[in-house]
């Protein structure tokens, strides 16, 4: 196992991490001297020249032949049979050993005998009921700041978070961001990059003709016993109360950061955010400048149970674009007594069957997040499927068998085949007004989720090349997205950005040492030191989210950390809870969060808030 912290290197360095050109993370009150990485690079750069020697008298060729590989055993295991035990370590899949806090290790005892007290439970809930009972809904047909009334509840949120929280109001700097998003800056003592961590004030709103099938008022936060009620306990109300608790409970007990903490909650996520996080990654780019944070962690992925104490957590390291294509025809009107040939909706038909017929290409990249992911689950998960594991295993060497598991993932579920390609979905049509009139327009949405080895520009391209042969066949003019790429007589078909929403696929988030290694061995720190989930082991595998999909859900909406892709290279979108942890998911009736669940996330943040500040990161 690596471990990212101090006592791991003051043993030995992994030759994994020299291979790799890598070390783990030091303590920054470390005392260990410089010259261990300095020593460590130098040893790594002779191995590597060693090698290379070894490879070019051997005959380079030799090692890669595209078959060389095919049949010998992975190096992630002795077995290509069955998946790895939980707590042995993978070269596909790194695992990191259980990350808690050393220089504060004490004041994180601490905090934990607090955490497990009913008094200390029974409040926290309390004040999550407090913010449920504030219905701040996000509409998508709000009107402006300060003039719709709609925006009113947020005030009162705010009005009530300064009242539970008067410490953190006193001892941290508070930002209002175009009137209504929140940024909390805690200053640290040293010039170390700050930690982010963001979360949004905003809920969906509740449909009044469901208000018959909710068990507890949507608006109550009525806590059971077991579980806390309301429309906001699974997104996002319960992780703003829960990061605030933590700072509360570090300020009470004494603490002060070496590195930077800032917390910033939006306002609008469940539509654009663009009022909220927009203008908030603004303000935080002008504050701490482009790359000014260590890293972003926001909701996201939660973490699955595999049975027999073994859970799976999935923090998503990247998010696959966003586009909604418009495709629009217009021909001659006039009656249907006199048709011509083709209609507009005619012409569409054929438009439309063209693009369904010439599905985008799905691709598997080893450089890529789903692949990296379908590794771990390969290596660790009893329900992959047997005949894949050992073909995901060759394929982490031998081109062939990357080529097999292609293949093999797209015909496991529709799930596993939209991580390796550029979606899409005709949504809506349009045309035609009276039946004995020609349709002078008819249009179509097609809706893509972009691949994260794609682009817009990438869409466009495919898109003109499907459609131009049609659009010559039929004497069309087709104008694609701005440009005039064939002139015809019958008739006019349009591409365009239907709401001027394209969205790129994000950047990756490295997954080596560092943010993601802290990260790792955080989760599995508090999910193995639990009581209440009694994890044996956690295997740490980084995800993809398809259409920016958050827990379960297939959102229309961007989230927040779109707006926030200037400020870090380490982005994480991720939620410390398992999925049984929520009673009906969220943006439902009867959403609810388990309240032993809310414990248990800050427990987490607790960790990775101690853990970032005694790293060695910049």
């Amino acid at each position: 196992m690596n471990n990212p912290q101090l006592k791991t290197i003051s043993n030995s360095i992994s030759f994994t991490a020299i291979r790799h050109g890598d070390l783990p993370v030091l303590a920054r009150n470390s005392r260990t001297s410089v010259s261990v990485r300095t020593n460590a690079n130098r040893l790594a750069l002779l191995l590597s020249f060693l090698v290379l020697c070894g490879l070019v008298h051997l005959g380079v060729g030799h090692y890669f032949q595209p078959n060389w590989f095919r049949g010998i055993k992975n190096l992630s295991s002795a077995s290509s049979q069955g998946p790895l035990p939980p707590n042995t370590n993978s070269s596909g899949c790194p695992q990191w050993d259980a990350l808690h806090p050393v220089w504060n290790s004490e004041l994180s005892a601490d905090l934990e005998r607090m955490y497990a007290s009913d008094a200390f439970r029974l409040h926290a809930y309390n004040r999550l009921s407090g913010a449920i009972r504030i219905p701040t809904e996000s509409r998508d047909d709000s009107g402006p700041i300060g003039v719709d009334p709609v925006w009113e509840p947020f005030a009162e949120l705010h009005d009530y978070l300064e009242e539970i929280f008067p410490l953190v109001y006193d001892t941290l700097k508070v930002t209002k961001v175009n009137t209504y998003g929140l940024v909390f800056h805690w200053q640290g003592s040293t010039d170390a990059k700050p930690f982010l961590t963001t979360a949004h004030q905003d809920v969906v709103p509740v449909e009044p003709s469901t208000l018959s099938e909710w068990e507890h008022e949507p608006y109550s936060g009525y806590y059971d016993g077991t579980w806390i009620w309301g429309r906001g306990t699974c997104d996002d109300k319960a992780e703003v109360i829960e990061r605030l608790i933590v700072v509360d409970s570090l300020l009470r007990r004494g603490f002060s950061p070496a590195r930077t903490l800032v917390l910033a909650f939006g306002f609008d996520e469940e539509t654009t955010g663009s009022e909220g996080a927009g203008h908030l990654a603004k303000y935080l780019e002008e504050t701490y400048g482009q790359d000014g944070f260590a890293m972003i962690l926001d909701e996201g992925d939660t973490i699955s149970d595999l049975g027999n104490g073994v859970y799976f957590a999935s923090p998503a390291v990247s998010e696959k674009g966003y586009m909604d294509v418009r495709i629009e025809v217009a021909s001659p009107g006039g009656h249907s007594s006199v048709p011509p040939d083709h209609t507009s909706i005619g012409f569409l038909a054929r438009l439309v069957t063209a693009i369904e017929d010439n599905p985008h290409v799905p691709q598997l990249f080893r450089t890529g997040t789903p692949f990296r992911s379908t590794i771990c689950l390969a290596d660790y998960s009893p329900s992959f499927p047997e005949e894949l594991r050992s073909i995901a295993r060759d394929a982490v060497f031998d081109d062939s068998a990357l080529g097999e598991l292609k293949e093999g993932l797209l015909k496991l579920s529709p799930i596993a085949k939209a991580m390796l390609v550029t979606t899409q979905a005709v949504d809506i049509v349009e045309g035609g007004v009276k039946v004995n009139a020609l349709p002078e327009r008819a249009s179509a949405i097609v809706n893509h989720r972009i691949g994260e080895h794609s682009s817009t520009g990438e869409l466009q391209q495919h898109l003109t090349g499907i459609l131009y042969p049609v659009a010559s066949k039929y004497d069309l003019t087709l104008n694609a997205f701005g440009r005039v790429m064939h002139t015809g007589q019958g008739g006019v078909v349009t591409l365009s950005d239907a709401y001027g929403s394209a969205l790129e696929p994000s950047p990756v988030t490295p997954t080596g040492y560092g943010p993601y290694s802290i990260l790792g061995g955080t989760i599995k720190a508090s999910m193995e030191s639990s009581d209440f989930y009694n994890a044996t082991s956690v295997v740490v595998a980084p995800s993809l989210s398809l259409g920016n999909t958050v827990h379960d859900h297939l959102r229309d909406v961007p989230p927040d950390t779109m707006h926030y892709w200037n400020l870090t290279k380490h982005i994480f979108r991720f939620s410390p809870n398992i999925v049984t942890d929520r009673y009906n998911g969220e943006h439902t009736v009867n959403e609810a969060l388990r309240a032993e669940a809310m414990i248990e996330a800050i427990r987490f943040y607790t960790k990775l808030i101690l853990n970032l500040d005694e790293s060695l990161l910049p």
